[in-house]
């Protein structure tokens, strides 16, 4: 069902240089590697991922054939590739990690027992493919070291368009990425892998859904950031200091490969074609949300990609297939000029030893 542009090569080179020059701006202002784009976290959260029991055949595939729990590690973030003001809004993004999956694996990942989810809170990429994407990463690129005052004033001019769109019952990934996403709590959000990926015979996109109660009354609920540039992290530790959380995991199949199609990731799939149905849970136990010692363990010391996983969960389509070099090379930037390893976790207890990061505590609440 894949198509590549005969160009698509050239695109991906253009991409890895544009990062490449988002990479080498920020290290020089802030003397440290950070990710090209999601670069700021929010929250570095370690749960368990558990697949139900009892599903259909064709929900029951690759990750999901069987019912069983897994050590996960989960990491929100903001899209922009620089560290700012959390009132400078932009598109919110989950990182999943399930740990200790058997099965066969994708080429690169052939030793690693990992399987990865990358997710953004919108449920269609913003570009429909890796040539739409490398122009508005340009762009990205080009505003990496604008001062934040000029952003944080664009930001809430692109908030105010964004609102009278969802009011008039639309939503723009564009406008979200562009600094208009309405300033709410990054845990009330839905994330959508919003490209496909295999799901065993199958094709799929994922979704990660707020389902406890506490989580599902932050929805709609807008933060003061007034004086708090870190407070969508601040909202985040002060939730699971208290409480856990529990999201469901959810899975689309293509059913309508016309209306359903795998190369353009700007389309959302009908929900009336096919339903998102629940296939797992993740739940995460009160713990210290963020710290130090996790940014070293999580945002130094792993990478995600959804090219680290089973052969059964193949990333599809043109941004999936930009993303396995990208990533890499991103990945690779941060190891050498941080001079600290990425690693692929084999266990729970490899996470917590990296950056002495401390563990959880019990679950109880």
């Amino acid at each position: 069902m894949e198509t590549a542009h005969e160009d698509e090569r050239a695109t991906v080179d253009a991409l890895v240089e544009t990062m490449r020059k988002i990479h080498q701006t920020t290290f020089h202002d802030y003397g440290h590697a950070v990710r090209a784009t999601h670069a700021k976290s929010h929250g570095l959260l370690l749960g368990t991922f558990r697949v139900l029991d009892g599903l259909p055949h064709h929900y029951a595939q690759g990750l999901f054939a069987e019912p069983r729990c897994y050590p996960a590690v989960l990491r929100f973030s903001t899209q922009p590739g620089d560290i700012l003001d959390d009132r400078v809004s932009s598109t919110r993004g989950l990182a999943v990690k399930v740990i200790g999956v058997d099965g066969e694996r994708l080429a690169g990942s052939e030793q690693d027992v990992t399987q990865d989810f990358v997710m953004q809170d919108t449920p269609a990429f913003q570009a429909a493919d890796a040539g739409s994407f490398l122009r508005r990463f340009r762009l990205l690129a080009a505003t990496a070291d604008t001062g934040q005052e000029w952003k944080k004033a664009f930001s809430a001019v692109m908030r105010g368009v964004e609102a009278l769109v969802e009011r008039a019952g639309g939503l723009s990934p564009t406008l979200r990425a562009l600094g208009g996403h309405p300033i709410t709590h990054i845990l009330s959000e839905t994330f959508y892998t919003q490209a496909p990926l295999l799901y065993g015979s199958y094709m799929a996109k994922l979704s990660v859904v707020p389902v406890s109660g506490g989580l599902q009354r932050l929805i709609g609920r807008e933060l003061d950031l007034t004086g708090r540039p870190n407070g969508l992290r601040d909202a985040v530790v002060e939730f699971f200091r208290a409480r856990g959380g529990v999201w469901e995991v959810r899975a689309q199949l293509c059913t309508d490969t016309a209306r359903m199609p795998v190369e353009d990731a700007s389309v959302r799939w009908p929900e009336r074609l096919s339903p998102y149905i629940p296939v797992a849970r993740l739940t995460v136990p009160p713990q210290e949300a963020w710290s130090e010692a996790r940014s070293r363990a999580i945002d130094d010391g792993l990478s995600f990609t959804p090219w680290h996983g089973l052969a059964a969960h193949r990333p599809l389509g043109s941004i999936m297939r930009a993303r396995r070099v990208v990533y890499e090379e991103s990945a690779r930037f941060r190891a050498e000029h941080n001079r600290q390893p990425i690693h692929e976790p084999r266990s729970l207890d490899d996470v917590l030893r990296t950056g002495a990061m401390p563990g959880l505590q019990p679950a109880g609440r």
